[in-house]
């Protein structure tokens, strides 16, 4: 599992590093079971408080992607198939939403941006 933190995002890092866990599960990088690093070894790969990859831990255990089994570190929830499609489908509408607000802040049309939707769509 790769997680890159990167210092010119306005996210904060413990969010990144939730983010980047959550995508390697939704994508079945990461399946049900799995072990994750330990909160402490996290933290030393990526040279970051361990109070930080603790709060990131902690955010993923509260939306159901990982469990946390003490001695023995976290892991991978199972994960419903009609759950996953429908956190994706979450998260594909959070970030159209976030194109849209940006296309109307620029003066695109709904049809400009269906055209541009089109072509990506094609191009993959």
């Amino acid at each position: 599992m790769r997680i890159v933190i990167s210092n010119a995002s306005s996210d904060p890092i413990y969010e990144q590093i939730r983010q980047q866990i959550r995508g390697h599960i939704l994508k079945g990088e990461l399946q049900p079971g799995d072990a994750l690093p330990s909160i402490r070894n996290l933290a030393q790969q990526l040279q970051i408080s361990v109070i930080t990859t603790k709060r990131a831990y902690d955010e993923l255990e509260r939306d159901g992607f990982i469990e946390t089994v003490s001695g023995k570190g976290s892991f991978v929830a199972p994960q419903n198939p009609d759950m996953i499609r429908e956190k994706r489908m979450n998260l594909i509408e959070s970030r159209m939403a976030e194109v849209v607000k940006e296309s109307m802040l620029l003066g695109l049309s709904l049809n400009e941006l269906q055209q541009m939707l089109e072509l990506l769509y094609r191009e993959v």
